[in-house]
Formats: structure tokens, sequence, C-alpha cells
């Protein structure tokens, strides 16, 4: 056999199974952009051949890292909210007040396609360059179809630009605009005939998100949006949970979401749920963080449930300003007491069945893209142990 390129004299964590599934004295081949060897060196085929052969001096390869959820595409920033909240203004009394989401939705409204891209370009950058080969985007502060579809064309733009797989969620149920005048159902209902039929039709989003919360919308008002989702073939996934207990986490489980995020306030019936369904609890300790809270998600009831559990940047202008999958896997073992193995799994193997991008992602195996990210450190607890420090050597996408 005969690959076009070899990585040997490596140790691997390939993330088969439940574990890190470690190889030590390992190798990866790559053949047309897929992985064709996983495992032993001494175990690669009988007479195999290779056009390049790299020497990895005895360094750590992982999957490439995947991150599950973030708000990349967006006009502007709020670095005055952030001001704000340090002088004491809660998130929800700034989105009341006409802040938040709203000022953003202001901006990303003002920006042309290019100016999107452009923005969104050294925020990408910077995921890259810490092992980023999977980035999922949603829109969501566009609110009206235009700017949606705007959105969510430069984030597919994204892919053109630099060597990263990008996956796309619309999030039109993010707020609601101004000029629906507060009528939260008039807008679900033209989000649901009108919005999302048209996006549909034009490929532009791989899934469908909502905010399920008591500023946001609630589960009724969520479940009407998953129902037109599924109308249009699309998957669902849900903000849930994440400033009070409306038991978002059931819903989106009852609708077979592929995850449901944030959750801090999810309970241990709305965990079994999510366990029962296969919906991942995506985390994301950057709000948790950036927002000062105190609510931790509930790991003990995810774990005792078989609840699996990703973790990802949800980078965002206002609540979690965060381009860091290293950094997001540090504070997901500081901030809520997850294990190496969980925060590792989190940002690739778990990550990539949250997208339901599994079968193509997120492990060492046979068959899928040459997805990879080789390390200088002597352990994997290093990823999750440094905090500013990125050991990165080499990112491999699609095995170039």
């Amino acid at each position: 056999m005969r690959f076009d390129r070899v990585w040997f004299n490596a140790r691997l964590a390939t993330l088969t199974g439940d574990g890190l599934g470690i190889v030590e004295s390992g190798a990866v081949a790559a053949k047309d952009g897929r992985i064709a060897f996983a495992g032993p060196a001494d175990a690669l085929p009988a007479g195999w051949d290779f056009a390049e052969r790299i020497d990895c001096e005895g360094r750590w390869i992982t999957p490439g890292l995947v991150d599950c959820h973030t708000h990349l595409v967006h006009g502007g920033d709020r670095a005055h909210e952030f001001e704000l909240r340090l002088k004491g203004a809660s998130y929800e009394e700034i989105a009341r007040a006409g802040g938040g989401i709203l000022s953003t939705v202001k901006a990303t409204r003002a920006a042309s396609e290019d100016d999107l891209v452009a923005s969104a370009l050294p925020r990408l950058d910077h995921l890259i360059a810490e092992g980023c080969t999977t980035v999922e985007i949603k829109s969501g502060y566009g609110l009206d179809l235009d700017t949606e579809v705007r959105s969510l064309r430069a984030a597919r733009r994204l892919a053109g630009e630099r060597p990263v797989s990008i996956v796309t969620t619309f999030l039109g149920a993010h707020a609601l605009p101004p000029e629906a005048n507060g009528d939260k159902d008039a807008f679900i209902d033209t989000l649901c005939r009108e919005m999302l039929p048209a996006l549909a039709r034009e490929g532009l989003a791989d899934a469908v998100d909502a905010f399920c919360e008591g500023i946001a919308f609630s589960p009724e008002q969520t479940a009407r949006v998953f129902d037109a989702a599924r109308a249009q073939g699309l998957a669902v996934k849900l903000h849930a949970d994440q400033l009070s207990n409306l038991h978002g986490a059931k819903l989106a489980a009852e609708y077979g979401a592929l995850s449901a995020d944030h959750l801090e306030y999810t309970d241990r019936e709305g965990a079994a749920a999510m366990a029962k369904a296969g919906t991942v609890a995506v985390l994301l300790p950057g709000a948790f963080y950036m927002l000062r809270e105190t609510k931790v998600p509930p790991i003990a009831a995810f774990r005792e449930a078989g609840t699996r559990m990703a973790l990802a940047t949800d980078c965002n202008p206002g609540t979690s300003p965060l381009t860091s999958l290293l950094l997001t896997m540090n504070m997901g073992a500081t901030l809520f007491r997850m294990t190496v193995e969980e925060c590792i799994a989190g940002v690739t193997r778990e990550a990539a069945r949250a997208l339901g991008r599994l079968d193509e992602i997120g492990t060492l195996e046979i068959g899928k893209s040459c997805d990879l990210a080789i390390w200088t450190i002597e352990r994997p607890a290093e990823l999750v142990y440094r905090i500013g420090f990125n050991p990165l050597h080499a990112r491999v996408w699609r095995g170039q």
C-alpha cells in the first residue's frame, strides 16, 4: 500500500472508545485526505510505502480540535458592556435596556458580507493556531432574513479563506428584534414560515438553534422552531438552562437534538433525558467565567446519567470573547472540575458528536478526515494544565 503521507515516531491519543485511546510508538498515515492507518507503528501493513515520511520525534498526535459552539460572525464588539458588568450591571439588566444581543444586531445589520468575513478571520485564525480543524458558526445577530442570510454566507465563505471545515447553524430565535414591538409569538411565526424555509432552500444552515430562556423564548416558542426545522429536515440544538431551569435540556432531548448548550441550571431529569436521547451536553466555561456565574453545570449528574459532555469557546462579542480551546479546556477543569480525559474528549470526539459529525471527524480512525493536531508535550494533561501557552507543533487538515 502506498500512502500519501506517514507521521511516525509519535504517541497517539486516538480518542477511540470512551478514553483517550493512547498508543505508544504510533503512526498515522493519510491517503486522499483521509486516515488510512492509525495505530502502533509495528502494525503498519506489510509492504507499505509513502510519498512523504514525517518524523514526529516523540510528539503527541490528537485529532484536530473541534469548536462546536461559536458565534464567530458578527459586527462590532461589546467592550463597553463588559465595563458595565464590572460596575455591577447584570446580563439581564443590560439586555432589557437594549444592550446585549441587540447592540450586536445593530452593528451586524450595518456590516456588509465582506465586512463580516474580514472581522471574523482574525478570530478564526486564533482557533486554527491552536489546532482547531472544524468550527461551528451560528448566525443570530441579524434577526431578519437579509442579515441572517448575509451572516451565514459569510460563515460559509470562511471555509474558502482558510483550511478549515465550517459547520453553520441558523440561530434566528436568539433574541427579539426591535421591530417586533415585543410580540415574540409573531416573530416566531415569521421565523418559522418565512426565514427558516428560505435559508433551507439556499442550503445555508446545517442545523437550527434557539435560545430558550426568560429573556429570550419560551419552551413553547422553542418547540415551534424545532417543529419548523424538522419539517425542513434540519437537525436542532438548543441554548438551554443557562440562567434558569425552563427544562430546556429535557425539551432538547424530546426533539432528539444534537446538543443542549450552557446547562448551568439543568436538573437530573434533564441530564437523564439527554443521555437517553444521545443529546450532547456542550459546556461553555467562557460564558460562565465572563458573567461571573456561581451555578456550575451538573457535571456529576451528567456523569451518573452517562450524558456525553463537550466543551466549546462560545466565542461571541458579549459574554465569551474567547478564541482559545486550550484555555477552554483549562476552564472546564478548573471551574467545572472536569477531568483531563473529559476535557480533551470534549474538544475532539464529543464536540464532533455534538455536531453530528462523529462519522467524519473527532477520532483517529481509518476512513475519517485526516485532521490532526501534533503537540510538543510530554503528556496529554499539558493541553489542559497550561494557561496562555500554545504547544502546537503542526496542524493537519484533510491530510495536508
